[in-house]
């Protein structure tokens, strides 16, 4: 069974950077297309970047893009997010996901293409 071990995040102010990574364990040796979503308390649940399993596709949320980047690691069961410039309205609590498919590129934002999920880290921006 696969799951999903998330690390990183806490507290920077803003324009500062944080790491969060999340590494597939369990399941067999082949690689998940995986994301990030986050969620802010009484908001719904917002696609910050999703990366294909072969790590050849990696796509970012308008409100992300040219901030943060994504990146695979450790045989490309690793996702790694590094996120720089962060802004007060980048708080929220980082969800990491995995798809057991092979899901087509337009549905890669969806929150429902991704069958297992992280436990989620909490990434906080304030002075």
């Amino acid at each position: 069974q696969v799951q999903l071990i998330e690390s990183g995040g806490g507290w920077v102010q803003p324009g500062g950077s944080l790491r969060l990574s999340c590494t597939a364990s369990g399941g067999t040796s082949r690689t998940y297309t995986m994301g990030w979503f986050r969620q802010a308390p009484g908001k719904e649940r917002e696609f910050v970047t999703a990366s294909k399993r072969s790590g050849a596709g990696t796509y970012y949320g308008d409100s992300v893009r040219g901030r943060f980047t994504v990146s695979r690691e450790n045989g490309k069961k690793t996702l790694s997010l590094q996120m720089n410039s962060l802004k007060p309205e980048d708080t929220a609590v980082y969800y990491c996901a995995a798809s057991l498919g092979d899901p087509i590129t337009s549905s890669m934002r969806l929150a429902s293409t991704y069958s297992v999920w992280g436990q989620g880290t909490q990434v906080t921006v304030s002075s």
